[in-house]
């Protein structure tokens, strides 16, 4: 593998985000989709699948990427992170509810992109405005309180399209900077799938459920990776997830380069 990403040529984050992308294009190629354009951007849904060898990125790391990692080093360049969160996969608390399409410039608008999350001042700074951008007549309660850094809602709940819009990695970043561990919703926008993975910010889950419109922001919620379960704490109804397959390992890691130097994809220098 090392001779494979060397000869893909250039630094070598730039060869492991590309076999990442193969690696999730090649992943989706093998198992059926439900592919459609929505607001400009590729929606897909995954199924369950098994994990890979523990060492090599998840799934065969063959074929050419479908987006290339120019697309997404607007962060990693600058040595996102490394501020987050220790990863659980059960996560309980209260939910975060958001409708069908969330964007991009929703989740953290334009402005707040120049600030640089290797920075922890600045990463902290970046939760601050995680969601800002949701038009506040449609949500009365903020992701992100006024003068707070971080949010009380560590599970966001979306319908479809979740991430759409422009590729950036401050999406997904911003969100864990918030405290948010985990994402549930029906289908996501590929790049953003890809970047909440790559980054290893939060969880990206699927449901076949229209949970946005059953759920309420506030309700108390468990969300079980283990199970693949979501439970509503006060009524102790279940709904099933969708396995995060492959992509999990690389969340747990904290992301594809923790990943890659924890499988001794990348040399750690001698203490």
């Amino acid at each position: 593998l090392s001779t494979k990403l060397l000869h893909h040529g250039g630094f070598v984050g730039d060869s492991i985000r590309d076999a990442f992308g193969d690696a999730c294009d090649n992943a989706r190629s093998r198992r059926r989709r439900n592919s459609s354009l929505n607001n400009g951007s590729l929606v897909y849904k995954r199924n369950q699948s098994s994990l890979g060898s523990s060492h090599s990125l998840p799934c065969a790391l063959h074929g050419r990427a479908a987006l290339k990692s120019s697309h997404v080093h607007s962060v990693s360049r600058r040595n996102v992170r490394i501020y987050a969160q220790q990863k659980t996969r059960v996560v309980r608390g209260p939910c975060y509810v958001t409708k069908d399409n969330i964007d991009t410039d929703q989740i953290i608008p334009a402005e707040y992109l120049t600030l640089v999350p290797s920075k922890k001042d600045e990463y902290e700074k970046l939760g601050s405005y995680a969601l800002i951008g949701l038009p506040t007549e449609l949500y009365t309660k903020r992701f992100v309180n006024d003068g707070e850094m971080k949010s009380e809602y560590p599970i966001v709940i979306g319908g479809e399209n979740f991430g759409c819009g422009s590729s950036r990695e401050h999406a997904p970043v911003c969100m864990g900077a918030a405290g948010a561990k985990m994402v549930v919703s029906q289908s996501y926008a590929r790049i953003f799938f890809r970047n909440c993975v790559s980054t290893g910010e939060v969880y990206p889950v699927e449901t076949d459920e229209r949970l946005c419109d059953i759920l309420e922001t506030g309700q108390e919620v468990e969300v079980d990776l283990e199970k693949d379960v979501l439970t509503v704490l006060e009524s102790g109804k279940q709904y099933a997830l969708k396995s995060i397959g492959e992509a999990g390992p690389v969340v747990d890691a904290g992301g594809i380069f923790e990943y890659a130097r924890q499988t001794g994809m990348i040399k750690t220098a001698a203490a």
